[in-house]
């Protein structure tokens, strides 16, 4: 086996989500098909939302983009392509959260890895050699400080309950 010594960049890619809408980052395969698929499963599982899907393909080297809202196909088609990370999607939602649709997203055959869903800050930590870029993992929001409370957990389950999740 050939051993080939090559520079390696890390670079640190910003989520821009100026309105805070949810994010899903993920990676897949068969980028031609795979955009439009996507989001059509992303219109099954939820009636009414609003969402687009980027996707960046190796070959033509190029970021396909659908979806049903301009300024989400728009949010979504930048920040795809200023990861650049070849396979890599970012779809991102109104009128629904990633709990609605992530079992979808999971068994959709041209879904590889699911790297983040959240309305949080995020970095892309991306990694860069001479053949491409890959997507090294996602920092979701502020780091933690503390335990929760017992106040803190009451608070929480009370939000939950008021949600209909039922709290044991």
């Amino acid at each position: 086996m050939d051993t080939v010594e090559a520079e390696i960049k890390i670079e640190r890619v910003e989520v821009k989500n100026p309105e805070e809408k949810q994010v899903i980052i993920g990676q897949g395969n068969f980028t031609i098909f795979a955009c439009d698929d996507i989001f059509r499963t992303l219109l099954t599982a939820v009636p009414g939302i609003k969402c687009a899907v980027a996707m960046n393909e190796a070959a033509p080297r190029l970021t396909r983009v659908t979806g049903n809202d301009e300024g989400l196909k728009r949010l979504a088609g930048e920040n795809c392509l200023r990861i650049a990370a070849s396979h890599t999607f970012f779809i991102i939602l109104d009128n629904a959260f990633p709990l609605n649709v992530l079992g979808a997203l999971k068994s959709h055959p041209a879904v590889a890895t699911l790297y983040v869903a959240s309305a949080n800050p995020l970095e892309v930590i991306v990694a860069e050699t001479g053949l491409g870029r890959a997507v090294i993992g996602v920092v979701d929001g502020t780091s933690v400080n503390r335990i929760e409370t017992e106040e803190e957990k009451k608070e929480r389950r009370e939000l939950c309950e008021k949600l209909g999740y039922l709290v044991g």
